[in-house]
């Protein structure tokens, strides 16, 4: 094996490795393999950075784009909005009505954008009518990813798979080619998930939130009396900036909130101060400083009330792309969140958080990540405004939905036709088509160029841009050929049923562990390598992995809704495990066959 063999597979085991830990996010472990590859000779500098300017990545860029629009105007919504209706159906029809649509949506439009959507009306649901979330976010979850597998731009490992395949001299895929494949595989999975929610939990999404976030052992008011000793002192002197265990969050004088108090403001009798703190030491601290103690309470539409403020509590979940992301509470700045005062987090969970973390003590030292839930402080009269807010889906609070402008969405809806219309007729390539989409957006005020900065998710960008380089090193350093070398020798004297079977298998597991798109990358070129060693057709191969790529529903980490959805806290690795496992065996046994029919 040749050193340069040996260095790619290093790089290549220490992206997997960063991946399953998340010791780095995508974006930075992208840069580092790009850095790697050029100092270690592995591409050039032209190579290094050829994923920027890649047409997959591109087209996925416009694609994302195209879905800040959609969604921004309304049209996701619109199309989701007669949803509440079916409130009404059992919930063994709900199942697959609801991952009926989200899969139909899902193939022309970002699977995550459709998703989170989904969330929302599905948290809506779950306060309104007591309809089980547990139920039905783990199915729509799954049904947008089988819908993204339906069509060419349904989904970025689709456009990632054809873009490397083209590039190897193989025919590129069609709009609708495989839709039939992805149908099939979508009846499916509407079927075995339908049937298999009984193991779902009913976790209800409307969780109180006192319960859900500890809200007696967190946030008190303490009132001062006129014998408190606190009168007089200023914050810095007072034991409440002292104690490690206490956060300060405001200070209410006369109606008046200062938020993030400074610590030489002096303190007056009838001063409220709002606080983070456990019992115990909101016991002691009344009692050694003469202050009464006031406990937020929470109605029963889930908002906190004050006298004087008006302030309600909102949940809000942090998606991929918030600008948030890698900040700490206490450095978040009120413009960041429209008025908002962070004061709760709940931590995701991942490999090195296999619990569910609340959050209430040491906020300079705790970063947001994708996925957090974060608690909200903010006066009624504000409230709307944190639809505003990129990079967040609010997920507890009243109805206060932006309002959308009617023509707009309508305009945004017709050009979303238009650009489908365009790529499915070959009229236009997907990247042509997109961009064209984009531009009339543009022309017709239906999108904002800074909502577009803010809201692109460019973690994936960074993602591919950084992966695709890596199979060019795969190629360049004989590393694909040694690999599907040894496969060919393990496949000697198999029947294609196997061969595919093994591959589809090996591809699932691997996109199990890393993102469908890097498995993309790595395995496409190895796929197309094996069809040639054994004189066989490369578009089943191709398509196995196109498939086996998304398909990954035994674990939550795979694919990016998965993620979001496992995040909220509801679920559990081992409903991934027991209902996406199941799935994803039976998708790979029928997927095997199908494929091996075409060979």
């Amino acid at each position: 094996m040749d050193l340069a063999i040996i260095e790619v597979f290093i790089i290549l085991g220490l992206t997997i490795v960063f991946f399953v830990t998340e010791l780095f996010p995508v974006d930075k472990i992208a840069i580092f393999i790009i850095v790697a590859l050029v100092l270690l000779g592995l591409v050039s500098p032209e190579e290094g950075i050829s994923g920027f300017s890649n047409t997959a990545t591109i087209t996925v860029l416009a694609l994302m784009i195209l879905a800040i629009a959609l969604e921004d105007n309304g049209v996701i919504a619109w199309l989701a909005q007669g949803l509440q209706k079916l409130s009404i159906l059992p919930m063994i029809l709900l199942i697959p009505v609801f991952m009926f649509i989200t899969a139909g949506i899902s193939a022309f439009i970002s699977t995550t954008a459709v998703v989170i959507v989904f969330i929302k009306i599905i948290f809506q649901l779950s306060e309104r009518f007591g309809i089980p979330s547990g139920k039905l976010l783990l199915p729509v979850s799954f049904a947008g990813i089988l819908g993204g597998s339906c069509t060419l731009m349904g989904t970025s490992t689709n456009l990632i798979v054809n873009s490397i395949a083209q590039n190897r001299g193989v025919e590129k895929l069609a709009f609708f080619e495989f839709a039939w494949l992805g149908g099939i595989f979508l009846l499916i999975g509407i079927i075995v998930v339908s049937i298999a929610s009984r193991f779902l939990p009913k976790g209800n999404a409307s969780e109180n939130l006192e319960t859900a976030y500890k809200l007696d052992e967190l946030i008190t008011t303490l009132s001062i009396t006129k014998d408190s000793k606190l009168i007089g002192k200023s914050i810095d002197k007072s034991s409440l900036l002292n104690n490690p265990n206490v956060t300060l969050l405001k200070l209410v004088r006369n109606g008046i909130v200062t938020n993030a108090p400074g610590k030489y403001i002096t303190l007056a009798e009838g001063d409220k101060l709002v606080l983070m703190a456990d019992l115990e030491t909101i016991g002691r601290i009344s009692n050694e400083e003469g202050i009464s103690e006031r406990k937020t309470g929470l109605t029963d539409s889930e908002t906190k009330e004050s006298d004087d403020t008006g302030i309600q509590l909102v949940e809000v979940l942090v998606l991929p792309g918030s600008s948030l992301i890698g900040n700490s509470l206490s450095s978040i700045k009120r413009y960041k969140l429209e008025g908002a005062l962070p004061v709760a987090i709940k931590k995701r969970k991942n490999i090195r958080n296999t619990t569910e973390r609340l959050i209430r003590k040491d906020l300079d030292q705790i970063r947001i990540k994708s996925g957090d839930r974060i608690l909200l402080e903010i006066t009624q009269a504000e409230i709307q405004n944190l639809e505003r807010v990129e990079g967040i889906a609010v997920l507890k609070t009243h109805e206060s939905l932006q309002n959308t402008d009617v023509k707009r969405k309508y305009i945004t809806a017709a050009i979303l036709i238009t650009v489908i219309g365009l790529a499915a007729s070959g009229l236009l390539s997907i990247l042509a088509s997109s961009l064209t989409g984009i531009a009339l957006l543009l022309l017709t005020n239906s999108l904002q160029m800074d909502k577009m900065y803010h809201k692109v998710d460019w973690q994936i960008f960074f993602l591919l841009a950084g992966m695709i380089p890596l199979g060019v090193a795969m190629t360049n350093s004989g590393a694909d050929v040694w690999l599907s070398e040894k496969l060919l020798l393990f496949f000697e004297g198999k029947n294609h049923l196997f061969i595919l079977g093994a591959l589809f298998s090996i591809t699932m597991i691997l996109s199990g562990s890393i993102s469908n798109n890097a498995t993309a990358v790595i395995m496409t070129p190895i796929a197309i390598t094996v069809a040639s060693g054994l004189d066989l057709s490369a578009k089943p191969f191709i398509l196995a992995v196109l498939f086996a790529a998304s398909f990954s529903f035994f674990t939550p980490v795979g694919y990016q809704t998965n993620t979001l959805i496992y995040n909220l806290g509801i679920y559990k690795f081992k409903h991934f495990l027991i209902v996406g496992g199941l799935l994803s065996l039976i998708l790979c046994v029928v997927a095997t066959f199908l494929l091996s029919g075409l060979l």
